[in-house]
């Protein structure tokens, strides 16, 4: 019988099958047992499945192959399952390793700006929780936005993952388990264009304070032209 990894998500129910077919007699119970020792429920012959005191209301045993199901699984119920044909001699039918996990939370994604030009902006971004992180180099010329150093990035880290990766204009943060998934998104381009607009907000200003500087000019060269006119006017 070969060893099966199951992960189920903290607060979920796990299922576990028999794959041959189960024949039991007289003489022949199957036993589902949680770290080889502790008994979980039996099928027996001819008679209803009897689950053990430890899990009773937790634990169900169904027809025809003896299948078990565990409700609401906790962190303390990761170890191992097996389950035994008892007669003369024990004979292991199914072994499953299971992992209780949570779902994950949504990873931190943080973005800075390193350097920036008119045309172009350098950003570090940062994915992050609170085990471990993630960082990469992104450049964004115009509308375009490229890898300024790997491109596939990812680390694991217990039973966890992340992974950073661009697409397009827009950076994703991904965390995962076996159980769950989370994503967290931003768009470079725009978060270089709100940057640079702190230099272009300054040049506005420039320019405002230029049209009206020209403008105030040409009234009072206007004013001293009429009243120049009207003078000429009264001496002739």
């Amino acid at each position: 019988t070969s060893l099966h990894h199951v992960f189920v998500l903290h607060g979920n129910d796990l299922h576990l099958d028999i794959e041959k077919p189960v024949k039991l007699d007289e003489l022949t119970d199957l036993f589902w047992k949680f770290n080889y020792s502790n008994n979980i429920a039996k099928c027996v012959f001819n008679n209803d499945p009897v689950v053990f005191n430890k899990y009773a209301g937790r634990a169900e045993l169904f027809r025809p192959n003896c299948s078990l199901k565990l409700k609401n699984v906790q962190h303390s119920d990761s170890g191992d399952y097996t389950a035994f044909m008892v007669s003369y001699a024990d004979q292991k039918v199914a072994e499953y390793k299971v992992i209780i996990q949570d779902s994950v939370t949504p990873a931190q994604l943080t973005v800075e700006s390193v350097s920036k030009t008119s045309d172009s902006c350098n950003l570090t971004v940062t994915c992050s929780t609170v085990d471990f992180n993630i960082s990469s180099s992104f450049r964004c010329d115009g509308k375009i936005c490229s890898h300024a150093g790997k491109k596939d990035l990812n680390t694991t880290k217990n039973l966890s993952s992340l992974s950073v990766y661009l697409q397009q204009d827009t950076i994703f943060c991904n965390h995962s388990n076996q159980v769950s998934w989370n994503q967290t998104m931003k768009v470079l381009k725009s978060y270089c264009e709100t940057k640079t607009g702190e230099n272009n907000g300054i040049s506005i200003c420039v320019v405002k304070t230029v049209v009206f500087s020209v403008g105030l000019i040409i009234m009072v060269i206007a004013v001293i032209s009429v009243h120049i006119m009207e003078k000429i006017k009264k001496q002739k």
